[in-house]
Parts: C-alpha cells; sequence; structure tokens
C-alpha cells in the first residue's frame, strides 16, 4: 500500500532572490481589502515574486489576462534559474512563528487517490468543509497551462501526543537549512530544513505507520477547493491514462504542508453568524422542530446564543451521535432561509463585531463557542464534511504563504529551452505525458 503523504522534489528561489519579496499570502486572504494587495504589489514590482504567479482573488475579475502573464512569468523563471531544485527526494520541515506561537510543518505531496471532498467518503484524507461547486470551474481553467505548482493548503494531522513533530524538534539541528527569513507584510518568520535521503525514508515509513492505525489520520484544515479541483482535474486526466501511466502521473499528486491539529500555535476561533431580517423567536421555535427532526435535543446552556435587541436564548444540544453543534444549526439556517428569501447572512469573527452589527433591531445574532480539537475528526467521520464557516486557522496573517514551487517533468524528457512559448512551442519533449508532467501546477498551484 502507498503512503497517502509522500516525498517529492521542491524547487526554491537562488541564492540572490530577496526572499522576503518572494513570499506573499496565500490568494484567498484580504479579498476585500484591495489595500493589502497593493502594498504587496508596490515591495515586489521588479522582483521575482510568488505574487506574480499566483492570482489574488481580490482581482479575479482580470480573468484570462491575468492568467496568461501568470503562465509566462512561471516559464520565465523555470528558464532563467530564478527557482532551482533544492531538494530531491525528500520534505521540508517549517518552522513558523506567528502571533499564536510557533507552529511546526511538514512540506511534502498527498496522493489524490487517497483523498476526497465528498461527504460520508471513507478515504484516508478527508475535506473539512463542504464543497461549493461553483468555486471549482473558475480554479480549474485558472491552472491551465501552469508550469509550476504552489500551494498554500495546509493538511491537519490526529497526533495528540505530537509524537511526530516533537522527534523531529530534537533533530532538526542535523538537517540543512534551505531559508530562514521574517515574512512581509506581519506574516511572522519562517526556516526550513531540507529532509532528504534515508532520513526522508525513514519519515515517510513512521508517517504511514502512524496512518494506518487510525481510520482518519489527515484531514484538510486550509485550502479545502484547492484540493477538491487537483481531485476534479486528476479524474479527468486518468481517463486517458492506461493503470501503468496512471501510477505515477505527477497530475496524481499534490503539494501540501502537513500541521499537527494539536498544536498550541493552531488556534480555533468560533465563526459567528448574524442574520438580516429575522425574528429570534420564531427562530428558536423552528428550530425545536429542526431539532426534533434531527434526533437531538434543546437544553438551556450557552452552546448557542440566540441574541436580538438586547434579549438572548442560551441553549445546548445534545445529540446522538459525534456531530458538532455547528453541523446541525448551519443545516437548520441553510434550511430557513430557503423558506425565508428576505433573510440575508454573515459570517462574524469577534464578538464587538457581532454587536456593533446587533445595534440594528432586525438582526439577530447567533454566538458560538469555539470547537474542542479533540471533537474535529470525530465529527468529519460522523457528518462527513462539516458546514462552511466552521472554524478558521488563526488569523489571515497566520496563513500559509506561498514559498516553495514544484516543476515536474519525465526522466527522458529533454528541454530545448531555446524553443520558447513565446513562438508557439513550449519545448522539445521526447517522452509521453512530458506536456502533462511539465504543466502540472494547472492541478493545484495556487487556489
Amino acid at each position: 500500500m502507498r503512503p497517502c503523504f509522500q516525498k517529492s522534489n521542491f524547487l526554491l528561489p537562488n541564492s540572490t532572490i530577496d526572499m522576503q519579496a518572494w513570499s506573499v499570502i496565500a490568494c484567498d486572504q484580504y479579498t476585500s481589502q484591495q489595500d493589502y494587495w497593493q502594498n504587496v504589489q508596490e515591495v515586489t514590482p521588479d522582483k521575482p515574486s510568488t505574487y506574480h504567479m499566483i492570482y489574488p482573488e481580490v482581482y479575479l475579475q482580470e480573468k484570462d489576462d491575468r492568467i496568461s502573464k501568470i503562465q509566462q512569468t512561471m516559464e520565465n523563471y523555470a528558464h532563467n534559474n530564478i527557482l532551482e531544485e533544492k531538494v530531491k527526494n525528500g520534505f521540508i520541515l517549517i518552522e513558523r512563528s506567528t502571533f499564536s506561537g510557533n507552529r511546526m510543518g511538514l512540506l511534502g505531496v498527498i496522493d489524490l487517490e487517497a483523498y476526497d471532498f465528498e461527504p460520508g467518503n471513507v478515504k484516508p484524507i478527508r475535506a473539512t468543509e463542504k464543497t461549493i461547486a461553483s468555486r471549482i470551474p473558475p480554479r480549474v481553467k485558472i491552472r491551465k497551462g501552469a508550469p509550476l505548482e504552489l500551494s498554500h493548503v495546509l493538511v491537519l494531522l490526529d497526533d495528540p501526543k505530537d509524537e511526530l513533530f516533537s522527534t523531529l524538534m530534537k533533530d532538526k539541528d542535523k538537517y540543512p537549512v534551505l531559508y530562514d527569513f521574517d515574512l512581509m507584510m506581519n506574516g511572522g518568520h519562517i526556516k526550513g530544513y531540507a529532509i532528504e535521503k534515508e532520513n526522508a525514508d525513514h519519515l515517510e515509513a513512521k508517517i504511514s505507520s502512524m496512518q494506518q492505525k487510525k481510520e482518519l489520520f489527515f484531514s484538510v484544515g486550509d485550502g479545502n477547493h484547492s484540493l477538491t479541483t487537483a481531485k476534479a482535474c486528476w479524474e479527468e486526466i486518468k481517463k486517458g491514462l492506461n493503470p501503468q501511466e496512471q501510477e505515477n502521473h505527477p497530475a496524481r499528486y499534490a503539494m501540501v504542508e502537513m500541521v499537527n491539529l494539536y498544536s498550541s500555535a493552531l488556534i480555533f476561533q468560533p465563526i459567528h453568524r448574524v442574520l438580516f431580517h429575522a425574528n429570534m423567536e420564531e427562530l428558536y421555535e423552528v428550530l425545536e422542530v429542526f431539532c426534533q427532526q434531527e434526533e437531538a435535543q434543546i437544553q438551556p446552556g450557552k452552546e448557542i446564543v440566540l441574541y436580538q435587541d438586547h434579549r438572548e436564548i442560551g441553549i445546548k444540544l445534545v445529540k446522538q451521535d459525534d456531530r458538532l453543534p455547528i453541523d446541525i444549526l448551519q443545516a437548520f439556517i441553510d434550511a430557513y432561509r430557503l423558506e425565508h428569501p428576505e433573510v440575508d447572512i454573515d459570517y462574524i469573527h469577534g464578538q464587538d463585531a457581532m454587536y456593533s452589527l446587533l445595534q440594528t433591531k432586525e438582526n439577530c445574532g447567533i454566538f458560538l463557542q469555539r470547537i474542542q480539537k479533540s471533537a474535529l475528526f470525530p465529527a468529519i467521520v460522523a457528518g462527513g464534511v462539516l458546514p462552511r464557516k466552521t472554524f478558521p486557522m488563526g488569523e489571515a496573517d497566520e496563513k500559509r504563504f506561498y514559498l516553495e514551487a514544484r516543476w515536474i517533468k519525465e526522466k527522458e524528457a529533454v528541454y530545448d529551452i531555446s524553443q520558447s512559448s513565446r513562438h508557439g512551442k513550449y519545448l522539445k519533449i521526447s517522452s509521453i505525458n512530458s506536456l502533462y508532467q511539465f504543466g502540472l501546477g494547472c492541478f493545484s498551484f495556487f487556489l
């Protein structure tokens, strides 16, 4: 049985590159704050940077024109040795300092045959939140033709005793340092170590052994839609491959950083709900009926608090299974809004922001408690996936920054760099499926 989490080759900028300008935050952050991305643009106008290889969602209206520029930049960085292969058949151990503390991560690739985003699946790697189907086709289009893969995906590891990373931390000084610098725009500090050869082999085997002892060992903490898109693309690609070709086709894999769910630097904060033009008493009455249908009982408590016009109703849900309260609550809200199209919703971080919106008497707030980490994986097993906006993994500045890349080619491929894509040709290729491998990034390069 092949491991779910595996070694790979990784590219990093050459030693002349300004690393702080190179590394930028995940493209799905600050989507309503264009000034953040304008500041990033000011830092990176004439410098090599991952900013020129990603599509910040704040600029989605630019569409195809920006996509073409991204692909040209990737080709330029690859052909002009701006990116170099710094890790061969190994992992990258990552030490990240954030406002919430220090967290360890391990960069590798996951086998997409071991991953599924559909609720109720029994794959070893599963999504944490429900996939929004409308977000997938545009992302597939963005990936087409991209020769490099970057990633902001964080995969959660169920390791309560921190068996894996505590051992890696003790041994980190024996691994070569790849990078060590401050991230831009309040992103904290990051340091990376290369784990290769026998050390990488032993580490891959250890992770595989740990995984086989649990029903669910990996779950996607951030970047669910990125892996959903990668999975969808792989399913389409493999239709044209025979079983032997499918075994090691690069589109079968996606680059991710694995982090321990129980890291003290991963703080789960609740995401509250505000319902506009809703009546609290009516909501509560309909919720009671809905919970009965879901075989859950409502009791007094503070697990969920409905608030409107200085009045509140506190409840606790007693369930028959391991589903989280938010699972039942969000299903209720979705059903209620279908019957009441005049009711709008917003998802709010922080109590101060909530109370500012509840100054208006027509708005009803739903305050939630943070979920317990130990309840997360059982809840996924019980309910399939969690509702959208269940928990954030830290503040925006603590999200993963783009830094490493993957540029894939077949061993037999011979690239003639003189044949530029500007002249209608990519490269001279002498092996089967090389175009697919050279374009791996079209399946998971940044979203």
